[in-house]
Formats: C-alpha cells, structure tokens, sequence
C-alpha cells in the first residue's frame, strides 16, 4: 500500500463512530440497539414522527450555512424502497462544481447510526462529473441526505424521501457460518468501451455481512454483534480518489460504483478495513494497459 498523503476530512468525520441516534437529547449507542424490540409501540411511532434532522446538523455542522437544492449535489433514491435492506442510491457532484468538491457525507436521518458513509476526496478524484453509486439500509421512513462541503468550506444539501422501513434488522442473506467463511471475497470492475476522456467508472464488491448489531441470529435468537466495513480507501495508481468512513446502514456485501479521473497510471487499488481490525485489499488495471 503506498503511502498515504493526509487528507482533511472536516467535521462529519469525527462525528461518524460517536453519533447514533438522538432521541430528547439524549445519544443512544449500537450496543442499546436490541432495546428497540422492547420498547412500546406509542414511542416507536413518536421516534417515526420526531424531526431528528436539527440534532443531526448540530454535531455534524454546528450553525454553519447549508445552501439547500442549488444544484451543487444531485441525490437519487426511490420514492418507496422494494427491499428496506438494499435501497440504492446514487451522489452526484456536477463537474462544473467537481474541482472544489471536498467532502460528501450520506445520511439517513431515522437510522440508529445517521451517517452511512463520508466520501473524502482525493487528487485522482477527477474534474469531470462524481458519481457514487451504493446501496444502504433504511430503517424506518426517512429523510435521506447527501450534503457537499466544497474547498471554500461552503455546504450544500439535497433532500429525497423514501418509504422503507426494517432494513437495519432484516435478516442477513446467509448464515453466519456461510457469511464469515466467504468474509473479505472482493471484486474489482473497471468499465470498458466508451468513456469520458476525464473520467473512468469502476465497480467495487465486497463479501462482508455488515452486521449492523440489530439483527437475530434465527438458530440461537441472540443479537449478533455489529462488524462492519468501517473504512475503504481507493488510489488511481498513487494518488487518492477517495477514503469513506462507513457504519452500519451501507448494506450487506457493499457494493460500490464510482468514478475517477483519467491519468498515466490507472490502475485502481482498494483497501477496506472492518470494525474486528480485518484488512482486505484488491487491484486491477485495465485491459490492454
């Protein structure tokens, strides 16, 4: 792994691991997460109408300004969700606005931990226009937020709604014997043909359960302990494109689609670490190169 420049990430960095869920005030961590099974109906369906936004933006933003809906950052997410578990969503940062694009963070408000995942971008991120393409948890209905910090340290933020609700609890596609013995398997896809002669698109999988502590092991009917993919960093040859910090709303074997700028050396790098300290790493160069 080459070494790596240090990178600003601002404040929604430091907010990632600490924040979860703010309920009258108070933060409610992953490890009171099984309580919500408990808990009464009439609170839950309190906690469903709560504007859990001001809270959110006061630890990530402070007062700080966010410009709303200015074109800076696109958001696009499905009205109402087929699967609460796999609701894809797609961030992008118009090229006009990509040079001075430096960090991205995507929240869903009503998740037990809002802040799904910062993108923080890096030289090889490229100029032509960012597209980040994901898929997250959402676990009641929600606000989902993508908010843009540029260089200039202004904020920017589009808003979608979505309809879903259980997906930070919905069962795991396998069984944890079967997740954890295929755990770290990654993919690495780079688009070939037509592309843009500032931009190229690659395809990042990784097999990971990304417990998210709130769901039942079906066998013992015990929680089973959060461990997620916490943090990724790609690199075009030696320099950046970006490093995310993730939590437990990216969904079960995260899947990633990005773009990045062209350069002399393109061959793509992926290192991704998990909450248990495990470390899995991919590369790839394209065909012909």
């Amino acid at each position: 792994m080459f070494p790596a420049k240090k990178i600003d990430h601002g404040p929604t960095m430091s907010y990632l691991p600490r924040v979860m869920r703010r309920a009258g005030g108070a933060i409610v961590g992953l490890a009171s997460l099984a309580i919500a099974a408990l808990t009464p109906m009439p609170a839950l369906a309190q906690a469903a109408d709560e504007d859990m936004w001001p809270g959110i933006r006061k630890d990530l933003y402070a007062a700080r300004d966010i410009a709303e809906e200015d074109g800076a950052v696109v958001l696009e997410a499905p009205v109402r969700a087929d699967d609460a578990a796999l609701v894809p969503i797609t961030l992008r940062v118009p090229a006009s606005v990509a040079e001075t694009a430096k960090s991205l963070a995507l929240v869903i408000e009503k998740n037990p931990m809002p802040v799904a995942a910062t993108f923080t971008f890096g030289p090889a991120a490229g100029s032509g226009e960012r597209v980040i393409e994901t898929r997250v948890r959402v676990d009641m209905y929600s606000n989902i937020r993508a908010v843009l910090e540029t260089s200039d340290g202004k904020l920017h933020m589009a808003t979608k709604y979505v309809k879903a609700a259980g997906g930070c609890s919905a069962p795991a596609l396998k069984d944890q014997e079967q997740a954890l013995a295929e755990l770290g398997k990654m993919k690495l896809r780079m688009r070939e043909g037509q592309q843009s002669p500032l931009m190229q698109e690659a395809q990042v999988m990784i097999r990971h359960p990304n417990y998210s502590g709130m769901q039942m092991n079906q066998l013992t009917g015990l929680y089973i302990p959060a461990k997620y993919i916490q943090s990724m960093e790609v690199r075009r040859g030696k320099d950046v494109v970006f490093e995310m910090e993730g939590g437990i709303s990216l969904s079960e074997n995260p899947n990633l689609r990005f773009t990045y700028g062209s350069g002399l050396d393109n061959e793509i790098s992926v290192v991704a670490k998990d909450t248990s300290g495990a470390t899995y790493t991919i590369r790839q160069s394209p065909k012909g190169s």
